[in-house]
């Protein structure tokens, strides 16, 4: 067969989405909106607050601040394309722009994969080394910390969307899945892809392993020296300054660990189930956790519920 009719890149894919259940598209096209909203105004608030109160001009807001703006970018990389794939059965997207998206995605979760270890380390030194906090964790540390972390997600979103982009793709050209997202999109490829997998699990012990493992350590060190507090009272307010941080790492990783941990089924029907269980469970993925962020941070955290109380106040005076 002649190779230059198999290595020409096709116009564009064809996203399913949720077309196999058309029952299902109106109900979560209204779902997803209200929650692409909430995560627009609870991440916006808390970027507001973390810049305008000088209360939290200190490392953990700063990085909270990233977070929220980090869950803006991703949410906005994909929630517009997932909404139109509900309104448009089988959406058509150009090549360019699936890898572009890919990209985007790509990068803010390897971000934020990093951007949750700075913070772990963060509250480590605060609990643990609180008095070389300020000298260690002082802006000319905190802030090459962030931007380190953007670096590197863009840094591994850039290597594996080139590779992909790298490969011939003909014949079917449906994505099954609400986005391009890398694995649904290598399935597709018509050539070997033992180097983008190799790659790819490359990535997942750099941007997935260390960081779980520097996380578990952290927080080993951090509930020894909690428990360590002779008062109650200064073990509860030691743990709350690190909860909702705790909270958040345990709801990312275990999302990620039942999307590609679980057992695949062979049963065609079963198959089928568990097909739309994990296009079910990207959604929560990459929609209802970033919604959830600045909740629990709102809800654990007394600074910044006083924060927000004193913005709504200064705009009800202004009005």
């Amino acid at each position: 067969m002649d190779r230059s009719n198999r290595t020409s890149p096709p116009v564009g894919f064809i996203l399913l989405g949720l077309s196999a259940h058309p029952k299902l598209e109106k109900t979560f096209f209204v779902l997803i909106l209200l929650t692409y909203l909430v995560i627009l105004l609870g991440n916006g608030v808390l970027i507001l607050v973390t810049i305008l109160d000088s209360r939290l001009h200190t490392p953990m807001y700063f990085f909270l601040g990233s977070l929220s703006f980090l869950d803006i970018c991703y949410t906005t990389s994909s929630v517009p394309l997932i909404l139109d794939s509900f309104l448009t059965p089988r959406k058509t997207i150009s090549f360019s722009a699936c890898f572009g998206q890919m990209f985007l995605s790509f990068a803010m979760g390897a971000t934020e994969c990093v951007l949750l270890g700075t913070m772990a380390f963060d509250r480590y030194v605060a609990i643990c080394n609180p008095l070389r906090y300020p000298e260690v964790m002082s802006k000319a540390v905190y802030v090459p910390m962030a931007a380190g972390s953007w670096a590197a997600g863009s840094t591994s979103a850039m290597v594996q969307t080139s590779l992909a982009m790298q490969l011939p793709f003909c014949g079917n050209n449906v994505i099954n899945h609400f986005t391009c997202e890398i694995l649904a999109v290598l399935k597709l490829a018509c050539a070997d892809i033992s180097i983008n997998i190799i790659s790819m699990a490359m990535a997942n012990v750099i941007f997935l392993g260390i960081p779980v493992l520097f996380i578990f350590f952290s927080y080993v060190f951090i509930i020894a020296t909690i428990l360590k507090i002779p008062s109650g009272e200064g073990r509860k307010k030691a743990f709350s300054t690190c909860s909702a941080h705790l909270t958040i790492v345990v709801i990312f990783y275990g999302t990620i660990l039942f999307m590609y941990g679980k057992p695949k089924s062979k049963d065609p029907l079963g198959a089928d189930k568990q097909d739309l269980a994990d296009k079910l469970t990207s959604l929560f993925y990459g929609v209802v956790t970033p919604m959830l962020n600045p909740i629990i941070y709102s809800l654990r955290n007394k600074d910044v519920k006083a924060a927000v109380r004193n913005l709504v106040t200064q705009k009800r005076f202004t009005w």
